[in-house]
């Protein structure tokens, strides 16, 4: 995985990973899986940072990052064709290591991790590559862990939905998931965090390709 950071003022984050160059753009439609719609639940955040880019660990240029095992989360935004769907806006929001959201409404308000972003966003280019630097998903009370996902484009939203821990013992229990009802839409959200190859620190990277139902040109 090749990370680079154009500047220091900026972290952004451009990835290469091989399971990039194993999905060819044009694939036909019908081997393709619609990535389902779900819930934006009550938890999107009620006051944005004021750091929104792509790396959830530290916050404008702290020193200090958040608490969590780090994860590089990436994929592409595809349309129904396979094709990489360009200038789609990511956003990403999820609780922090303690099970707190960035929201007034979210549970133990006191022990949220300020050191966490909570939310983040990407603007995919000409590949429909998106990538965020953030903390393994953790469960809190009626929920497996999952990062909760919003595709916008030409200011319209396209699709809200979240994606959850291969393997993980909570996801049987877990309302939402459970009621996705199809089983390979189910799989298509259910992705798998794994040790990043070369990293010295623990890190893990995750994979989740989002098919919109729509085309570029809508």
């Amino acid at each position: 995985m090749n990370i680079f950071v154009p500047s220091p003022g900026r972290r952004r984050f451009l990835v290469g990973l091989g399971a990039a160059a194993s999905f060819a753009p044009g694939l036909l439609a019908e081997a393709l899986s619609l990535t389902p719609a779900q819930t934006e639940g009550p938890f999107y955040p009620d006051h944005l940072p004021l750091d929104t880019d792509n790396d959830l660990l530290v916050l404008n240029d702290s020193l200090d990052t958040a608490v969590g095992q780090v994860s590089y989360v990436s994929g592409r935004i595809l349309d129904p064709r396979g094709e990489p769907v360009r200038n789609a806006v990511v956003e990403i929001w999820q609780c922090d290591a303690n099970g707190v959201y960035l929201h007034k409404g979210s549970d133990n308000g006191d022990k949220r991790d300020k050191n966490f972003q909570g939310f983040g966003r990407f603007v995919t280019g000409s590949t429909g590559e998106y990538l965020f630097r953030t903390i393994k998903p953790v469960p809190y009370p009626g929920r497996a862990p999952h990062i909760h996902y919003k595709v916008k484009r030409r200011g319209k939203d396209l699709l809200t939905t979240q994606c959850y821990i291969k393997g993980h013992p909570g996801n049987a229990g877990d309302g939402v998931w459970k009621g996705i009802k199809d089983a390979k839409a189910r799989d298509s959200v259910t992705i798998e965090f794994a040790p990043l190859k070369g990293a010295k620190a623990g890190e893990l990277a995750a994979r989740f390709d989002v098919v919109l139902g729509l085309t570029p040109e809508s």
